[in-house]
């Protein structure tokens, strides 16, 4: 049987106000793997690291980590893990390496040891050129990847990256995508990564879990769940508000068309096993129902429509509607 490193069961978390922010989560991460937690802001991502990195604790459920009860063993788990959070922990008026080296003797390291595995660390993230200047001149990226080499300093079993590349630019966010997968790939270790980048969980996660209003949806690799959307996405931008059921209407005789979805009373999205030739077909019974189009593509299945799927909406609709409510 494979070693699981995380194990969740039915956590359920309620803030005040009765704002339930974990619904029965429960999911497995395989020791050496990396596990994304896929959702928009507001979904419970951050809630779920925050048990299981002991920063809190659930209404009811259980969770281990490495093997060990986050809720009878708090400080052993501690001890086990790595954790890099949303906000930067880096002490902007200290010097790379004296981070580095307050953060290891947080942890009982000392001496030699700990100057050598500082070191190592600030080497291996492209920070020891940087590592006496005063961390309030480094780079966002720079200063990211040091929340990642002060996260491991340790030697953790499990690292924590909730959310690691927001804010960051796209080079940046493309080096810390090689790092995330050095570490996976050549030393084993098993990460659990959060993020609302879709394109950023299809790349890094072995396996995912894609989290909608304090509930996992779906859960599997990326691949996966994109085959269980058989043949092409098809999405159509209408000229006209749909309020009536013509599109429904429409398209109810197509016997290659389905999981039809319209958004916003404007946006329509269906699956075919051939969506090149489902267009014109398509289109004709808009327009036989006097339903006019600006704009058709065509597209390969991807984790955005698992979740349409799964939650009715897009990705992006759904983001944007939990950055407005914060």
């Amino acid at each position: 049987m494979t070693e699981m490193a995380i194990e969740t069961n039915s956590l359920v978390k309620t803030y005040s106000k009765g704002v339930k922010a974990l619904d029965g989560v429960s999911f497995g991460v395989a020791a050496g793997s990396v596990f994304g937690l896929v959702g928009p802001n507001g979904a419970g991502k951050s809630t779920t690291v925050k048990i299981l990195t002991t920063l809190s604790r659930p209404d009811s459920g259980a969770a281990e980590v490495a093997g060990i009860d986050v809720l009878r063993r708090p400080d052993d788990v501690r001890r086990a893990i790595g954790c890099v959070a949303q906000k930067s922990g880096v002490d902007v008026h200290a010097s790379g390496r004296e981070n580095m080296l307050l953060q290891g003797r947080l942890y009982g390291m000392s001496g030699r040891e700990l100057s050598l595995r500082v070191d190592t660390m600030l080497e291996r993230f492209g920070l020891a050129d940087a590592a006496r200047r005063v961390t309030s001149t480094y780079s966002g990226g720079m200063q990211r990847k040091l929340d990642v080499a002060m996260g491991l300093v340790h030697s953790p079993r499990v690292l924590f990256l909730d959310e690691p590349t927001t804010g960051l630019d796209p080079e940046a966010r493309a080096d810390m995508w090689s790092e995330i997968e050095r570490l996976a790939g050549e030393e084993g270790l098993t990460i659990l990564l959060t993020t609302h980048y879709l394109e950023e969980a299809d790349r890094l996660a072995n396996r995912l879990a894609i989290v909608d209003q304090g509930r996992i949806v779906a859960q599997g690799s990326p691949e996966e769940l994109k085959s269980e959307l058989r043949g092409d996405a098809v999405h159509i931008e209408l000229d006209v508000v749909e309020t009536n059921g013509r599109v429904a209407a429409a398209l109810a005789d197509l016997g290659d068309v389905r999981d039809v979805v319209v958004e916003r009373g404007r946006l329509l999205h269906a699956r075919s096993d051939n969506g090149a030739r489902a267009v014109p077909v398509m289109l004709q019974a808009l327009e036989a129902r006097g339903v006019p189009v600006v704009s058709v593509t065509v597209a390969r299945p991807s984790l955005d429509d698992v979740y349409l799927k799964y939650t009715g909406r897009r990705y992006e609709e759904a983001d944007t509607a939990a950055e407005v409510s914060r």
